[in-house]
Order: C-alpha cells, then sequence, then structure tokens
C-alpha cells in the first residue's frame, strides 16, 4: 500500500506574498492560506494535519497554494487533477524529499525507490501479486482469524486495534516470510513498527534532521532497536529460504516467489539479499499496518452503526451459517460477501489507512491556469477527496449502501483511491481487499463489538491513519450456543 510522508522542509520563510518572480517569469499563485507570522501555517499542520488540509480543501476549492517556510506547496482537491498527476504525467513528478526519511527503514524497496530501478523492481515483482497467486492466502488469513476470536473471552474489553495489528502482522508474517510469529514476538513487531512511524513523524518536524544527528537522544536509539529487530526477523528468513532452495525444498509464501523472480527479458539476474529485504520490509510494513488500521476503523464504525452490524451480520450467516452449522469464509465466498465488501469500502472512505501523497515536480507543470514551478510539493489527500460532498453526499455518515455498481462507475476514478494509483499504485491492492473482506466476515460471525463509552476516539495521522488511544471494545458473543 502506498506510504506517504510529507516533506517538513525548514526554511527560513519568505516575506513575499501572492506572486513570485524568478528568472524573468511572473509566476500566479492559486488562492490560499497567506500569513505574517512565520511557519504558523506549519505549526498548526504539525498538531493537526487532517483539519489543515480539510480547512484549505474546502475555503479554496480544486486548487490551493501555501508555504512551508520558503517551500511552495499545492493541495489538489480535484479527481481529473489527481489522475493527471499520478497516471498521465507520473514521469514528471517524484516521491518528495521527505519520502526518503523512510529509506531508513525500507532501504530502496517500491515505496522509496525513483526512476529505472523502481520500474526494473516492480516488473520483477508484480507477477508475485497476480490475483491468481494471492488467492492460495486466504485460508491463512481466515485460519489466524478464527483461532484469534476463539480465543477472545464473551464480555471482555480489548484494545481491538493492538489485537489487530497482531493478527495482521501474523497473516503478513505467514504468507511473506513462511513462518509464524510467536505471541511475544507479535507484540514486540508491532511496537518495533510503532516506534518506527513515530520516529519518522519526528524527523518531519522543524528541525527534525537535527534528531537524527544527536545519538544520545531516546528516540533515535529506540529507533535504532526497533530496526535490529526487524532486520534480523527479515535476514534470517532469508537466509532460510535459501538454505531451503538449496536443498530443493519448494516454499508457498511470498518471499519463495520473490528469490525466486528475475526479468529474464531485460537480463536482471535474482534479487540480493540486500534487495529482498528491502522489498519484504516494504511489504511487511505496509500490508501489515494498514490493513490493521483498516480493520479497526471499521469495528469502530459497526459498534456506532447497530443497523449496518446487523445486516452484515445477516449476510454473513446466509452465507456461512449460524449456530453448530457455521463454517468460516473461503475465497470462493467473497463474490458473494457483497454487504461485507460495502462495508469495509465505506470504512475506508471515512477512515483511509493511507490518508495523503505527495509528489514533487521535476519540471513546472500546469494545472488549469496555474503553473506549478518546479521542485513545488503538489499534495493529494483521500481523506480530502473521500470526504468531498460533490462527490459524497452526507460525506460523514457511514452508509455502506452508497456502494451501488452504478454509484462505483459514475464516480471519477480518484475521488476514492485508498490505495494510491497510477503507475505507483499498490501492488498489494488484491491481497488487501481479500484479507479485510475475509477478516471481517470471520470474526463477526462470532462477535459483536461494544465501544468503551469512557475511551476517547482521536485520529493520528502518521504515515498512516492510526488511532490515536488504541480503540476499547467490549466483545458480546453473538450465539450463546457457540461456546
Amino acid at each position: 500500500m502506498i506510504i506517504f510522508l510529507f516533506p517538513f522542509i525548514y526554511i527560513e520563510p519568505s516575506k513575499s506574498e501572492g506572486k513570485m518572480t524568478k528568472s524573468s517569469v511572473t509566476v500566479e499563485y492559486p488562492p490560499g492560506p497567506r500569513s505574517r507570522l512565520p511557519n504558523k501555517l506549519l505549526r498548526e499542520f504539525i498538531n493537526d494535519p487532517i483539519k489543515i488540509v480539510m480547512d484549505i480543501a474546502y475555503t479554496y476549492g480544486d486548487i490551493a497554494h501555501f508555504k512551508f517556510g520558503r517551500q511552495h506547496v499545492y493541495l489538489i482537491n480535484n479527481p481529473d487533477y489527481i489522475e493527471d498527476i499520478l497516471i498521465k504525467n507520473y514521469k514528471n513528478f517524484i516521491k518528495s524529499k521527505g519520502l526518503q526519511v523512510s529509506k531508513r527503514l525500507l532501504g530502496e524497496g517500491l515505496v522509496t525507490s525513483e526512476g529505472g530501478y523502481h520500474d526494473r523492481q516492480r516488473r520483477i515483482i508484480q507477477p508475485a501479486f497476480h490475483p491468481n497467486l494471492i488467492k492460495k492466502y486466504g485460508d491463512i488469513m481466515t485460519s489466524f482469524a478464527g483461532n484469534m476470536s476463539h480465543q477472545w473471552q464473551d464480555g471482555n474489553t480489548l484494545d481491538i486495534h493492538k489485537e489487530m495489528i497482531y493478527l495482521t502482522a501474523a497473516i503478513i508474517s505467514k504468507a511473506v516470510l513462511g513462518s509464524e510469529i510467536k505471541p511475544e514476538q507479535g507484540d514486540e513487531v508491532g511496537d518495533a513498527l510503532l516506534i518506527c512511524a513515530e520516529y519518522f513523524n519526528r524527523l518531519l518536524m522543524p528541525f527534525g534532521e537535527l534528531i537524527q544527528k544527536i545519538p544520545i537522544l531516546g528516540v533515535n536509539k529506540g529507533f535504532q532497536q526497533a530496526k535490529r529487530k526487524l532486520d534480523s526477523i527479515v535476514y534470517s528468513m532469508i537466509a532460510e529460504h535459501r538454505d531451503n532452495e538449496r536443498k530443493g525444498v519448494l516454499q508457498s509464501d511470498l518471499l519463495f516467489t520473490l528469490l525466486q523472480a528475475q526479468d529474464s527479458e531485460a537480463g536482471i539476474e535474482r534479487m540480493t539479499d540486500s534487495q529482498l529485504r528491502d522489498e519484504v520490509m516494504t511489504i511487511f510494513l505496509a500490508g501489515h499496518e494498514t490493513t490493521s488500521n483498516a480493520l479497526t476503523w471499521t469495528f469502530y464504525l459497526l459498534s456506532q452503526n447497530p443497523s449496518v452490524d446487523a445486516k452484515l451480520y445477516e449476510e454473513i450467516t446466509s452465507i456461512l451459517g449460524n449456530g453448530k452449522d457455521t463454517r468460516i469464509p473461503t475465497i470462493e465466498d467473497i463474490p458473494k460477501l457483497e454487504y461485507a465488501e460495502k462495508v469495509f469500502r465505506e470504512s475506508m472512505r471515512l477512515y483511509p489507512p493511507a490518508w495523503t501523497i505527495g509528489r514533487q515536480a521535476i519540471n513546472d507543470y500546469k494545472v488549469d491556469k496555474y503553473i506549478i514551478p518546479s521542485r513545488s510539493i503538489v499534495l493529494m489527500s483521500q481523506y480530502v477527496m473521500h470526504h468531498n460532498p460533490k462527490y459524497f453526499p452526507d460525506p460523514d455518515r457511514f452508509y455502506p449502501e452508497r456502494w451501488t455498481k452504478q454509484a462505483k462507475l459514475q464516480l471519477p476514478r480518484f475521488s476514492y483511491f485508498p490505495f494510491g494509483g497510477g503507475i505507483r499504485g499498490c501492488l498489494g491492492e488484491p491481497f488487501a481487499w481479500m484479507e479485510g473482506i475475509l477478516l471481517l466476515s470471520t470474526i463477526c460471525q462470532r462477535w459483536k463489538m461494544h465501544h468503551d463509552p469512557e475511551h476517547k476516539v482521536e485520529l493520528k495521522p502518521l504515515i498512516t491513519l492510526r488511532p490515536k488511544n488504541g480503540m476499547r471494545m467490549k466483545l458480546e458473543l453473538r450465539d450463546k450456543n457457540c461456546l
């Protein structure tokens, strides 16, 4: 899944406003927020980035301009403009400078690499994500989800976000690495990923570059420990897979597929351990972090909308049975679980796991009547677009029924893009849809969740859109005969 890190570049603020003269060419800026106080907008963005981009989008329309220091930023709030940037003119844009921070964990994986190297790696890896190949992971998903839901106790209150982090980490580990995470490892991996996300967020603040240069700071020490933990898991599995390959032992996980992948037409040999590590770490982080968040928000929304929950449960029981006759879902059931798909789709509209995408212009680029100068940052927010009333009437309402076949066909392509799009779109999108629908159906056929009223729900927009304080839920067994 696409991951974006906003480029907080701290430079002395410019005193000019409205227009800028560069090489005798006058640049006319779109409307946008202005402030004479140095970095006032940047500080507000750091405190509440989603509120700021929402306010800017709805105040200034399809394209807005503002500045962080002397860094020019353009917020694009039109699906056609977004499509032009991500698909038709993608060669004129690179990932923004802020994304370089994530290379400290992800290396040169598909999310962070650029240019010819990225294109070659994508060409090698893409076949491994063909929908027909990832179907074999369906049983892993439902088996792990079923085991977890049977360990829960009726009436208990759990942090369901923590549970989903452990569940999706276990699934991605088994599917990608062919290895099961032990319970104590699950906590360690989840904690390590959270430390990395918070570290990236700190580095992107003003003076963030200084933080990484002070090794005695706890934030640096914590990140290095977290990175070593994740590296040790991935490298040990690469070594084990290479050893099994030498012995002629075939494995069905994604790492084994990647280990054998090559681009014979271009004469590109199989990946080195370092390349494998970068791609596996990218897949592991993206596939684990985003799905756990999406499911957490889905369970929260179901707890707030009993009628939707009841309709979902009715569909699940009609397909999978209930009581002693119940069975866990399979990939063959996915086309039948139409309402489950709508529920998951609507949840990702309201709380998109990846909430924004950024690009940096290589050359001057025209949008509408405006010229975006080279080196400017272009920001496109899934959260903003998904809440646009022009495309989604009553946008703050959780309403899965809005996703009719006709509605999906009429919506502009980039009015809804939880997985990004274009040449850098998410290779793991089919995996994510399959996992979301299967886990949602497996868990909801057994459990109804009630949000703890004393628990405060807040957004925590780091690399992905997390619940700030976890998500406390009280469990209710739907059928007491299942005890």
